[in-house]
């Protein structure tokens, strides 16, 4: 699946959000969106995913318009993963991934052997099985985090939309979400905070500031200490390990 946005433009007022944004992906690319809060990441995801309508320009899929797709035709092609999710009905584990094949039933259709399969490969690939049957509320932020994407990969699309998934885990839980993703080998757009996450799971980064893309390409040609210096206002230093991957320390 490919996504590519045509010179997205979102104003609220007087204020232009976003001012022209161009992205394209590859089948099966990992594309991060980096840059400083209030650049316009999630605004920008909002179009993608269709919870916003852009003043001008157009989201793709596959070369077909996102907004001459009616939305259950979209939700079989694209998932999203946000950063927070709250519900205020108790749901079991299984009933919130479950929700997840609503795109691929009619209005009356109850839930079947092939759905309840579904949801045990998905539990299973987020390692949730074990708690299908425990309430949703009850779970640890990385654990609703780990459940929110079951549902995601229940939905059985090709492409994948991360807004700040992991932004407020511990690092076990954010290694753990980005390695799963990372092995799905489908199409994944994803606004990460973390340069560090951005550098060992991308292929390919935007970077972004007031609105606009700044700078595009891998991961080692876009993280230098001078974009970093220009777009954050920081001094960093740029570090090896032992396995010859990049790391960045703030200075």
């Amino acid at each position: 699946m490919k996504i590519y946005t045509d010179n997205i433009k979102v104003s609220y007022g007087a204020a232009d959000i976003l001012k022209g944004i161009s992205v394209n992906t590859e089948a099966k690319e990992f594309i991060g969106i980096i840059g400083p809060n209030g650049s316009g990441k999630s605004t920008l995801l909002k179009c993608m995913y269709r919870t916003l309508k852009p003043d001008d320009g157009a989201v793709y899929l596959n070369g077909d318009p996102l907004l001459s797709m009616k939305v259950k035709e979209s939700s079989k092609k694209i998932a999203v993963v946000a950063q927070h999710n709250y519900y205020n009905f108790d749901f079991s584990v299984k009933e919130v991934v479950l929700m997840g094949r609503s795109p691929h039933k009619k209005t009356l259709d109850r839930d079947n052997e092939e759905d309840y399969k579904i949801v045990e490969q998905a539990l299973e690939t987020v390692g949730m099985k074990s708690f299908e049957d425990r309430s949703f509320s009850t779970l640890s932020g990385g654990e609703q985090q780990k459940v929110i994407l079951a549902r995601a990969l229940a939905q059985q699309t090709q492409c994948l939309i991360l807004d700040e998934p992991t932004n407020h885990l511990d690092i076990t839980h954010q290694l753990e979400i980005l390695r799963i993703v990372k092995d799905l080998g489908i199409t994944i757009v994803a606004a990460i905070h973390d340069l560090n996450l951005a550098a060992a799971y991308c292929d390919k980064l935007y970077v972004m500031r007031d609105g606009q893309i700044v700078c595009e390409g891998s991961p080692e040609e876009v993280l230098t200490r001078e974009l970093i210096k220009e777009v954050y206002s920081i001094d960093i230093e740029i570090v090896r390990d032992c396995r010859g991957r990049m790391h960045i320390l703030f200075v």
